[in-house]
């Protein structure tokens, strides 16, 4: 099976991104499960190496067709210099945060990368006049479309999905956007995303109440009444099989999530301060709803540890091997439910032209 070639971006040089990055490819092993591509800086990767004493070698390439096979390479993207310091964030940083992502999302939709993660940002230093997003997901959307609906942000390991129906959303604007039509919708996304991503048949979805005890029939709150349930009533209309609203704390305090393939929360801490307690070291965040396969680590840049040599680079890893996972889940789901006549044709058309 040929090697996916797998973009990696470089994230806050000041962060702990190369750090994770080249622990990560320290081993040997990971080399023969893809072609890994660094967008960044050759100055600033051989600074982080050589501080944190890393014995991990990079090849400094063009573009993604000249990368080599059993390497770890690095394309350089950013300003010829960028100063560095570690732990603070600064506008230069999030520049060249900033001009990484866009070149790697470039290439994507060139047809050169078979996936990308990311490596974390600062949200603040990052903004410029072409990226005035909340984060890494609204801004992928944004350049490389979508199918009109908003991309679902899942937090996974192998144990544990959670999605989210708001992401980056001040607690107070919260309940407004819990309707009926955006509850459906995260529901179909989800569930598509679990049969196709995740090669699951038949997935078993929660759904988590925005009240406390499920607005304990309405004296606490509507939205499980005027909301949730009739999006989940609509949902299993249609094949989608899910179950709930439960109350938030007492679902994830008695372990019941191991019960179902994905957790849908309502907000982003509801459904993301358990999950990290849970699974903090080997969490992942992947990105549904888009063409491109992103993922990226499950927490930020790591500033108050970045240059000790201590970060611990799990995390990381997991996201490249959900990366592989789930960009070969999709090519399965693809060929498996191609129009078996359009294949027919295609296959003529290609035995015609090579005579």
């Amino acid at each position: 099976m040929e090697k996916l070639k797998i973009g990696i971006t470089h994230g806050d040089p000041n962060g702990i991104g190369y750090e994770i990055i080249f622990k990560t490819f320290a081993d040997p092993a990971m080399l023969d499960l893809c072609t890994p591509i660094i967008y960044g800086s050759p100055k600033v990767a051989s600074y982080h190496r050589k501080s944190l004493d890393l014995q991990t070698n990079f090849t400094t390439i063009n573009s993604p067709a000249d990368a080599v096979d059993g390497a770890l390479n690095l394309i350089h993207s950013t300003a010829d210099e960028v100063k560095i310091d570690l732990g603070q964030p600064t506008e230069e940083a999030g520049r060249a945060a900033f001009v990484a992502l866009e070149r790697a999302i470039k290439d994507w939709r060139a047809g050169q990368l078979d996936a990308v993660v990311t490596a974390p940002i600062n949200k603040h230093t990052i903004q410029n006049e072409s990226f005035n997003f909340p984060g890494h997901t609204e801004y992928i959307a944004n350049r490389v479309g979508h199918d009109g609906q908003e991309p679902l942000m899942i937090l996974m390991t192998e144990q544990l999905r959670v999605a989210l129906v708001t992401t980056h959303l001040p607690i107070a604007d919260v309940a407004g956007q819990i309707t009926e039509e955006r509850v459906l919708s995260r529901l179909r996304l989800l569930y598509a995303s679990l049969c196709r991503d995740f090669a699951l048949s038949n997935p078993r979805i929660a759904v988590l109440a925005l009240n406390p005890h499920s607005g304990e029939s309405g004296l606490l709150g509507t939205e499980e009444q005027t909301a949730i349930a009739p999006a989940m009533a609509k949902a299993a209309d249609e094949g989608i099989v899910a179950y709930g609203p439960f109350a938030a704390d007492g679902f994830f305090g008695t372990r019941a999530y191991e019960h179902y393939d994905a957790v849908l929360a309502m907000y982003h801490d509801q459904g993301l301060a358990p999950f990290k307690m849970l699974a903090m070291a080997d969490g992942v965040n992947f990105t549904a709803g888009l063409d491109i396969v992103r993922t990226s680590p499950d927490h930020g840049t790591g500033y108050d540890i970045a240059g000790r040599g201590v970060a611990d680079e799990n995390s990381f890893r997991q996201a490249i091997y959900a990366a592989i996972d789930i960009s070969r889940n999709r090519q399965a789901w693809d060929e498996a439910h191609a129009n078996p006549l359009e294949k027919l044709y295609i296959d003529k058309r290609d035995r015609s032209e090579r005579g």
